[in-house]
């Protein structure tokens, strides 16, 4: 293969990258826990973005339960934001093995 010609696939990939990396922004998924008490909404840069309690939820006797009910939630959000990741750029990152995919 022509070096120049690797150089120019070098730079394409780049630049789809940096779109991508933007496009993860808005990308978004709920995640959910105890029957939707607990909702964790994060971007497809896994960072949460809105996070919602149900005040039933909120019993100062029972932290631990609630700190559960978020990480499960979180969880959720992951799963299904990875799923969305997946869908969008599938065919992109074929073959690529990307921690958390």
């Amino acid at each position: 293969m022509n070096p120049f010609d690797m150089l120019k696939n070098i730079e394409q990939m780049k630049s789809q990258l940096g779109t991508m990396q933007e496009e993860l922004k808005q990308i978004t998924a709920t995640g959910s826990s105890g029957g939707n008490i607990v909702n964790v909404t994060i971007n497809g840069k896994f960072e949460i973005i809105n996070l919602k309690l149900d005040p039933i939820c909120v019993d100062p006797r029972d932290v631990q339960m609630l700190q559960d009910l978020i990480i499960a939630a979180h969880h959720d959000a992951m799963s299904k934001i990875q799923e969305a990741i997946k869908e969008k750029y599938g065919p992109l990152l074929n073959g690529m093995n990307i921690p958390g995919m």
